[in-house]
């Protein structure tokens, strides 16, 4: 019993309503006090954290101490937003001292322009360890699905070597010639995989809206960019709009450089970002065209449709994203959504860890609505 009336008691936060009669000691009570500083702190209890860099510094000391890293990252969040600390982050000393994640790091990347020198090298040292972390968990899942789609989608019945026929598959189609009486089957038709791996086998264009509210998509589509260029079979081009467009597929060796090559925040032209990735698709049957943003269109929305369709008509696998991160779908422009499915492009939110899966079922031409179904119900 006394240890639910601990857990209310720091789940309600004192004071009258609490109603546990529960008085918090030694480390419940500097718990306490870290949890009242922000979720509390419009009520004085604790004083809030203010405006004072070493008040946050030791709070976030504190915070680390008591809560697993999750938790610690949902604070500094919170802590952010209600309390206005923004200004704090510019500064290197609580750089070094906050748990780095992905919010974390599209805040930063918002500050990037009115950033400090001094405190330039601190945020690049944030963004390159969760970005290096992004990595380790992406990077393995993404090359795995979409090499096992491109050998898939490059089936032959005319293998040119043994170790290029796929027997399952073999066998499945030539059971029907199997001869009991010999225990034998014998394979009228091969089943394998065309050994095309050093060329270019798809096109990929990561079309990416950097208005503020797609902070976080924009650090995972930077991680997503760099991973994808890194396989030959691939040609990977990256580009992020607002009301201009900026071509970063010459930095996606290194995503670090990448997410510091954009510009969170400012207006939205959608149109003539995806006019700019028209020009790049030299193979329109073989491309993949992903548009990463809310569709809140600032430019001309009926020359935006006209181009989505002609990408479709002309073969392009055109997939429209509101969203790669975690959260799930934010705030968007159902009018032009529906346009867009109107023209067979269904929009939707991915999560990072489907991403995968999706480019691995954009690769065989499969049905994305279906996909989505299965995958994202």
């Amino acid at each position: 019993m006394d240890e639910r009336l601990r857990r209310w008691r720091l789940v309600l936060g004192g004071g009258d309503a609490d109603g546990t009669g529960f008085a918090p000691q030694g480390a419940d009570a500097r718990m306490d006090e870290a949890l009242a500083a922000v979720y509390e702190g419009e009520q004085d209890r604790a004083g809030g954290l203010g405006a004072s860099a070493p008040r946050v510094a030791r709070w976030l000391g504190d915070i680390r101490s008591y809560f697993p890293s999750t938790v610690v990252q949902v604070m500094q969040r919170d802590a952010i937003e209600r309390l206005n600390l923004t200004r704090l982050l510019l500064e290197p000393e609580m750089l070094e001292a906050v748990e780095p994640d992905v919010h974390l790091v599209s805040t930063l990347l918002a500050l990037n322009h009115v950033m400090p020198d001094e405190s330039r090298e601190s945020a690049r040292a944030v963004v390159r360890r969760v970005v290096g972390e992004l990595q380790r968990r992406l990077t393995e899942r993404t090359r795995s699905a979409i090499a096992g789609a491109l050998d898939r989608a490059a089936r032959t019945h005319r293998p040119k070597r043994t170790a290029d026929i796929d027997w399952e598959r073999t066998i499945r189609a030539n059971l029907r010639h199997y001869l009991p009486d010999r225990r034998t089957l014998v394979p009228s038709k091969l089943v394998g995989y065309a050994r095309r791996q050093s060329a270019v086998r798809r096109e990929v264009v990561l079309c990416v809206d950097q208005s503020g509210s797609m902070a976080a998509s924009v650090v995972y589509s930077g991680v997503f960019g760099a991973v994808l260029a890194s396989m030959r079979s691939l040609k990977t081009s990256l580009v992020v709009f607002d009301t201009a467009v900026v071509d970063l597929t010459d930095q996606l060796h290194d995503p670090v450089e990448v997410l510091f090559g954009t510009q969170l925040g400012g207006g939205t032209d959608i149109n003539r970002a995806v006019a700019y990735c028209q020009e790049l698709i030299t193979r329109p049957r073989d491309s993949i065209f992903i548009l990463i943003s809310d569709l809140f269109e600032g430019g001309v929305r009926q020359d935006l449709l006209r181009r989505i369709s002609a990408m479709t008509q002309a073969g392009v696998q055109v997939i429209v994203l509101l969203a790669l991160s975690d959260e799930g779908a934010p705030f968007y422009d159902h009018d032009n959504a529906a346009a867009l499915a109107a023209l067979g492009v269904q929009a939707f939110a991915c999560t990072p860890d489907a991403f995968p899966d999706l480019m691995a079922a954009a690769i065989q031409r499969q049905d994305l609505t279906r996909w989505r179904e299965r995958h994202l119900a």
